[in-house]
């Protein structure tokens, strides 16, 4: 049995996830371009995804002034 492949997935939130590669991405979600076995994808995320805030949420508290 061969082991499952996954790649990971990004939506315009800029919020990361591993989708099965057979199948294909969920709606608003596009390839992030790293796949393989899910440790390697989970451990892709974690390096990279190091703002767990929404981007939209990014956005709007850089253009918020300073109190």
């Amino acid at each position: 049995m061969s082991e499952q492949r996954y790649r990971v997935v990004i939506n315009d939130e800029e919020q990361y996830s591993i989708w099965p590669e057979s199948r294909e991405n969920p709606a608003g979600w596009r390839d992030a371009g790293r796949s393989g076995p899910k440790d390697e994808c989970l451990a892709y995320i974690e390096e990279v995804w190091t703002d767990m805030r929404p981007a939209s949420l990014r956005r709007s508290m850089a253009e918020s002034p300073s109190e």
